[in-house]
């Protein structure tokens, strides 16, 4: 609870360091009492926050592309209106997702370049080769939850892909026959909606397990 109350009181003083050079704010932070696994660790649960953010968003913008595709009379353009915010959203989400998870690569590398270079401080042969350990179960355990967050990233493209060709394609055609056109799309993108969702549930377990074994090991 310290260390959460440290860190965000923390963010707030130096929140301006955030635009300039990553080492110049990992310094200033630890002078304030905050390290890089304190980071690592509240990162990964924001990037875990912005994923299940990107998954509701995603499901909204599934069902708006389902009330489009079911149209039978009313206001077609009010219906297309609310499919491009749904993917103007959609396309926010995911760009926080991918922001997200590009900061805690960032603050990784630092933390594991820094740890490996510590090694060498040690007098004691035996606490050096328990920093070792540690050091290679949580790199190990890191690129595990890596590469499932970069696989739940990489399912947003397709579903991002497909919801823009079919705005693009709305709009142009606002007309009972464009929707017929677009109605076999919709399986397609619920698959892929499906899968991103599966995917990014993974990483957030991954997440979970991560953060849980840094805050015993902390």
């Amino acid at each position: 609870m310290k260390n959460i109350l440290r860190l965000g009181l923390a963010t707030v003083l130096l929140s301006g360091l955030l635009s300039g050079c990553q080492s110049t704010y990992y310094s200033a932070m630890e002078q304030v009492g905050v390290h890089k696994r304190d980071i690592l660790v509240d990162r990964v649960d924001s990037a875990k926050e912005a994923q299940q953010e990107a998954q509701t968003q995603f499901k909204d913008a599934l069902e708006q592309y389902r009330a489009v595709v079911s149209f039978d009379g009313g206001e077609l353009e009010t219906l297309y209106d609310k499919l491009k915010a749904e993917y103007d959203d959609s396309e926010s989400a995911a760009k926080a997702v991918s922001s997200r998870i590009e900061k805690v690569e960032d603050v990784a590398e630092a933390l594991f370049e820094e740890w490996q270079a510590e090694l060498a401080l040690y007098s004691s042969a035996s606490l050096r080769r328990q920093s070792e350990r540690q050091l290679k179960d949580t790199r190990s355990r890191y690129q595990s939850l890596i590469k499932a967050m970069k696989r739940a990233e990489s399912r947003m493209a397709p579903v991002l892909a497909a919801l823009n060709d079919n705005v693009l394609y709305l709009k142009h055609n606002l007309n009972a026959k464009a929707i017929g056109s677009l109605k076999g799309e919709l399986n397609s993108i619920r698959q892929d909606v499906d899968l991103m969702i599966k995917e990014m549930q993974s990483a957030i377990q991954e997440s979970d397990r991560f953060i849980a074994n840094m805050k015993s090991n902390g």
